[in-house]
């Protein structure tokens, strides 16, 4: 216990202390939300990798898919890194850097006003991001309490509120800029701490082969006739899996959190440079996750809930809990890290955007165009300096509103994120995509893009969840791409001299 303490009071101190050094540079908007857009490549790659994987991932994915397709669910993990971040970065890093820039955005929500030409998509937009951030956030706080409890043995309560009381410190300290730094310490301690407990785990039951061996006697759940499906390539449910790959790996194209990221990177050069530390870091994380909780059934079934339900978030702290305390210390400091930044880059997010898009709704000129009514300096360096005040306010509302949710959170892990991402990359992917590569894209389209989004989500929510949400977030997303093209050939075009001139960043 003194070793666990120890450790987790240094790593709670080092990320204090990173807010306090970079609250000089958190003092105008632009560096508060965006790090000055002056971050490179091994803090943005960091910053995006720890702000994709987090308890989410490590103890509510890991757990319940690794329960349901066994080894298979390491492909997950894959997807994660191909799609989630090679080709993220190769398809919008550099669009996204310049296009952003060029029209002075700084949000998701300013984008979709500016590009668009209607504020009221800039409203609408802030609107969703705030609302659907929040079930994100609450199953975060959900999955580090649940380690916590296991490692120190503290009340769920507490822990809960420990982890936002810490994590709004150095982000209304820092900003941004604070929120990367303390990301890249958090990554290499997430690099480090997957291989160690992966290697762990197998060595308790005698290595990987024999792991593997004895997975491969077990009975599927359909039929308990038939052995070895949760040892194969596809396991034992193929389709249902390809839904999560889709879900977890496309939908960061479409998250506020994370396509923010290249918002701030310092330039093309170190774009390229990013994608290959995000990719690596990706492989080795989220395959590493996927694949520890693939052996999730050799350590017993977990705790039945009073629904009749398997209890899913405990599997991978029961797969823990006989570890060295010396790697329970590193397992609790694993999923801290993972957690904490992927909650700072969410209060971030959502607090900026509430204020930029909603309480600060400046009204803005294209490229090319002249401002009217311009104000001094000195009026402008207070207006901004308020900004980032609000933005610290509501980052404390965001906070108190996620952790009444997760005080009495509603389901499981996976679900959490299943209706809130499905929401916000079923409204934002497509049109935010499309936006980036073509001038047809019309300002209907992503009106019904984000009432298809939120819709389908929403709707299915409410008659009990017929279809998965995972399988249910997998069709927004992808749903979007036809909704925007066919809204797009029959609504009104944008303006082309106001088009040209949005695109003339990539000349």
């Amino acid at each position: 216990m003194f070793i666990k303490i120890t450790l987790t009071i240094i790593f709670l101190v080092v990320m204090v202390a990173v807010g306090l050094y970079s609250r000089k540079q958190a003092s105008s908007v632009d560096g508060f939300v965006l790090g000055g857009r002056a971050v490179g490549p091994w803090l943005t790659a960091f910053a995006y990798g720890t702000s994709y994987f987090s308890a989410v991932v490590f103890v509510g994915y890991a757990g319940q898919f690794g329960w349901k397709y066994g080894l298979s669910s390491t492909w997950i993990g894959v997807g994660n890194a191909v799609i989630g971040s090679l080709l993220a970065w190769i398809v919008l890093g550099r669009r996204t850097k310049l296009m952003t820039q060029h029209i002075e955005s700084r949000t998701m929500p300013d984008f979709f006003g500016t590009r668009f030409g209607d504020q009221g998509l800039r409203v609408a937009a802030s609107i969703i991001a705030f609302v659907f951030l929040i079930p994100y956030t609450a199953g975060v706080y959900k999955g580090i309490s649940t380690l916590f409890e296991m490692g120190f043995g503290i009340p769920y309560e507490y822990c809960v509120v420990i982890m936002a009381i810490l994590t709004a410190i150095y982000v209304i300290l820092g900003g941004y800029k604070a929120t990367a730094m303390n990301d890249f310490i958090q990554g290499i301690i997430m690099l480090f701490g997957i291989v160690a407990v992966i290697v762990a785990v197998l060595n308790v039951q005698g290595g990987l082969v024999a792991a593997v061996d004895k997975l491969a006697v077990m009975p599927s759940d359909a039929d308990p006739n038939v052995n070895g499906g949760f040892a194969t390539w596809f396991g034992p449910d193929p389709w249902n899996l390809l839904g999560v790959v889709i879900l977890t790996s496309l939908g960061t194209w479409g998250l506020p959190q994370m396509v923010g990221k290249f918002y701030s990177i310092t330039d093309e050069s170190a774009i390229k440079r990013g994608t290959i530390i995000s990719t690596i870091f990706a492989l080795i994380v989220a395959g590493g996750c996927y694949f520890l909780g693939g052996f999730g059934r050799l350590f017993g079934m977990p705790p039945v809930l009073p629904n009749g339900k398997l209890a899913f978030d405990s599997i991978v702290p029961s797969m823990l809990v006989t570890l060295p305390d010396i790697l329970i210390a590193l397992v609790v400091l694993l999923v801290l890290s993972a957690s904490m930044s992927t909650l700072a880059s969410l209060v971030l997010t959502s607090s900026s955007t509430m204020t930029l898009d909603l309480i600060y709704r400046d009204k803005k000129s294209l490229p090319g165009e002249v401002e009217e009514g311009s104000i001094d300096d000195v009026v402008a360096e207070k207006i901004e300096r308020r900004k980032v005040v609000v933005m610290r306010v509501l980052i404390m509302f965001f906070i108190a509103i996620s952790l009444l949710i997760a005080l009495n959170p509603p389901t499981f892990i996976a679900q959490l994120m299943g209706i809130s991402w499905g929401a916000l990359a079923g409204a934002f992917l497509a049109p935010f995509m499309m936006g980036l590569y073509s001038k047809k894209v019309t300002t209907a389209s992503v009106w019904a893009c984000f009432i298809w989004g939120v819709g389908i989500t929403v709707v299915n929510m409410l008659i009990g969840n017929p279809i998965n949400p995972i399988n249910c977030g997998a069709i927004a997303m992808v749903g979007g791409f036809p909704v925007v093209w066919l809204v797009s050939l029959f609504t009104k075009k944008l303006p082309q001299q106001t088009v040209d001139s949005i695109f003339e960043c990539y000349k």
